[in-house]
């Protein structure tokens, strides 16, 4: 294997080059930019996720690609191609971050890169957009939150549907209090995966063209197993959280949006490998609940050993109000209206025909139905692209900034830890920890490997 990419710079050094290449933009950046002045992006990540943020920024004109960095050679090819011309590329992202003439990053790693990416991204005065899931855990995007502060960077979380248009219309609808009190929010992953889901490989030696120690990074060194490694990972807990938080978090931050809402206060989860015959370590049965401040219930229900959908109208995302129910799609929404009872229920059950009959008498909706057919998919990645370049040229805050990401992704971490206890968890959203338990609190952080443990400082 080729490991010497990722031993050739040490911490002290890396330090140094870090300092030369921010300092003179830790406070702004220095490039004063036109509106139609191109933007010189380095790409950190280019497998699956990223080759898909990749299609998304060449679509915009001024979003020049003028580096490329992934440990997997071919990957570097392919996305090479795509760009043209003589894009530099780089094995080790620490490189990539030293070139001056960068303006912005793109971070498209797996998970439990994000953190140590972000913040040496920031300190080299780099903008970011950062993928999704934020973090792999609270204390990790609380870090990362510090970071752009501290270095005055504009961060973009890749929760796309912020910049959708029909999911922020649908979410102002929401919002406006047309739907009366929202009650029940909820979410579904749904598809059937068994009997033999991912598979269940032996672990071997790494492939030749795979440095294990380099995509391992920040994790805790495991034996290599294919199922450990590229999109797979997200099964396994040590670089990911899972479904919950690679599906769950665009939900749960539609819901967030709608409700007006950055945080529950309480949550639990129960779930378990119930039916597939793989190596994964996250659940094919899940069912989290959290509570939110004024009264609102959100479930998120990953469903991976059975495909029939939950919503009535095979929705990503159901909000059920007193007046009337959201439906949100992944190429638009619906609102159906509840018929309403001007007379009071009766207090004796059941009821006979009569009863019935003058109870619902004078029975209407106060909503007008509606439904959206957009031409745009809830999964493009396209306009928040847009937003992110524009941002970077305005300085202004982008649709899903760094505190929107963290506390999205926060909400979901959160949940796996109510899984793993098997507890009922108060949160305190304000200092990030879980109320009158400091067992739970211990897993929101968790120890880095080597030189890619988090700073003290950022």
């Amino acid at each position: 294997m080729k490991r010497a990419s990722f031993k050739k710079i040490s911490r002290r050094e890396f330090s140094k080059a870090i300092a030369l290449t921010g300092t003179a933009v830790a406070f702004g950046n220095l490039r004063l930019m036109g509106a139609n002045e191109r933007i010189r992006l380095g790409f950190i990540g280019l497998g699956n996720r990223g080759d898909q943020v990749l299609d998304a920024f060449l679509e915009h004109k001024d979003a020049e690609v003028v580096a490329l960095c992934d440990i997997y050679q071919p990957y570097i090819d392919f996305a090479a191609k795509k760009v043209g011309g003589a894009p530099k590329q780089f094995k080790d992202y620490r490189k990539l971050l030293e070139m001056r003439e960068l303006d912005a990053v793109v971070i498209s790693t797996p998970d439990h890169w994000h953190a140590i990416q972000t913040i040496h991204a920031c300190q080299a005065g780099k903008d970011v957009y950062v993928e999704k899931p934020l973090s792999t855990c609270v204390a990790e995007g609380r870090k990362m939150v510090e970071a752009v502060r501290k270095y005055n960077r504009v961060c973009q979380v890749g929760i796309h549907r912020r910049s959708v248009s029909f999911c922020q219309e649908a979410a102002e609808v929401v919002r406006s209090g047309l739907l009366g009190k929202i009650t029940v929010a909820r979410a579904f992953h749904i598809q059937n995966e068994w009997p033999k889901g991912i598979g269940n490989p032996p672990d071997t030696e790494p492939p030749s063209d795979v440095d294990w120690e380099a995509w391992v990074g920040p994790a805790p060194m495991r034996k290599y197993n294919k199922n450990r490694t590229f999109y797979r990972f997200r099964w396994f807990y040590d670089y990911s959280g899972g479904q919950l938080t690679n599906f769950g978090v665009h939900y749960m931050d539609f819901i967030h949006s709608a409700l007006g809402k950055d945080a529950p206060v309480a949550v639990t989860a129960l779930g378990g490998k119930y039916a597939l015959e793989d190596n994964r370590e996250i659940p094919d049965t899940l069912e989290v609940v959290w509570e939110y401040p004024g009264g609102t219930i959100v479930t998120f229900s990953q469903f991976d050993a059975t495909a029939s959908p939950a919503s009535i109208r095979n929705a990503e995302v159901e909000i059920r109000g007193t007046k009337g129910t959201l439906f949100l799609m992944n190429n638009g929404y619906e609102v159906v209206a509840d018929k309403l009872t001007p007379n009071e229920f009766p207090a004796r059950t059941p009821l006979t025909r009569e009863q019935d009959k003058n109870w619902r008498a004078g029975e209407k909706a106060e909503i007008e139905p509606k439904k959206v057919v957009a031409k745009e998919s809830s999964g493009s990645t396209v306009p928040h692209a847009r937003n992110f370049l524009d941002c970077v040229k305005s300085r202004q805050k982008p649709n899903c900034d760094i505190e929107i990401g963290h506390r999205s992704t926060s909400t979901t971490l959160i949940a796996n830890i109510a899984h793993q206890m098997r507890a009922l968890l108060e949160w305190d959203a304000r200092a990030e920890r879980f109320v009158g338990r400091s067992d739970a609190d211990r897993l929101l952080s968790r120890p880095g490997r080597g030189p890619w443990a988090l700073p003290e400082k950022v």
